[in-house]
């Protein structure tokens, strides 16, 4: 095209040194409409993980990332249970990127704590396992855990008693018992996570428990249960006769 000028006029003409857009961006777009359009729900982990990714990484191909996290952390539950320093290990996971999926985390633990806290323990047990899975399934160190029950045997608080190894976490029956009257709490159920992802209850585990139930029973304070979580499921000491 020619101005009147007699000179072409380049405001016209296609830009043919414009970049093409990166080939994410089409793939972005493409991937918010199918979950719009089939819900979250349909969608594999490594696709869910992309979409939260986006909000993080604005500007870049997520999908390598993402399925690099599944097969580093095993699962997505295992990628939300890493520690930050763990997620920092993988190429491509800032401090930023840690942070919001640590966040992520944080939201999934305190809405399962809601079914818990909401109600007696003893009503709602599945949702108090799916609440303690969330919480150590993918701890990578032992961590002792108390749930303090009121008369009505509802939540007045979970507390860690003890952090430790991959293979052990000390456990002091007296401090129990102790926190339990400062908490002026009427039962207790003990959590406590196998990091190698069998729940199975060891024998130690069996004589740490009876030593608690014997410390509460001289305060008149029972101990419903020891719940063992693993990666594979969690354990009931008292479903298994061990208590």
């Amino acid at each position: 095209m020619r101005s009147l000028s007699g000179l072409e006029d380049v405001s016209a003409a296609p830009d043919l040194w414009a970049k093409p857009a990166p080939h994410f961006v089409g793939h972005r777009e493409r991937l918010r409409e199918r979950a719009l359009a089939g819900g979250l729900a349909a969608l594999p982990d490594y696709e869910l993980l992309e979409l939260f990714l986006f909000r993080s990484i604005p500007k870049k191909d997520v999908k390598p990332l993402a399925k690099q996290l599944l097969t580093r952390f095993g699962s997505l539950g295992g990628v939300l249970g890493a520690t930050s320093e763990e997620l920092r290990t993988v190429k491509g996971v800032g401090e930023a990127v840690a942070l919001d999926l640590k966040l992520l985390h944080e939201a999934t633990l305190r809405t399962a704590k809601e079914q818990v806290a909401r109600r007696p323990v003893i009503s709602s047990w599945s949702a108090l396992v799916a609440y303690v899975k969330t919480a150590l399934a993918h701890e990578s160190r032992e961590q002792f855990r108390v749930l303090f029950l009121d008369k009505k045997n509802q939540l007045i608080a979970d507390e860690v008693m003890n952090r430790g190894t991959v293979d052990h976490a000390p456990v002091y029956p007296r401090e129990v018992a102790r926190r339990a009257l400062e908490l002026s709490a009427s039962a207790l159920i003990l959590v406590h996570n196998h990091p190698s992802g069998d729940p199975q209850p060891s024998s130690a585990d069996v004589d740490m428990t009876r030593q608690v139930v014997d410390a509460a029973r001289t305060l008149r304070i029972a101990v419903h249960d020891h719940l063992v979580v693993g990666r594979h499921g969690v354990a009931s000491l008292k479903a298994l006769g061990l208590m």
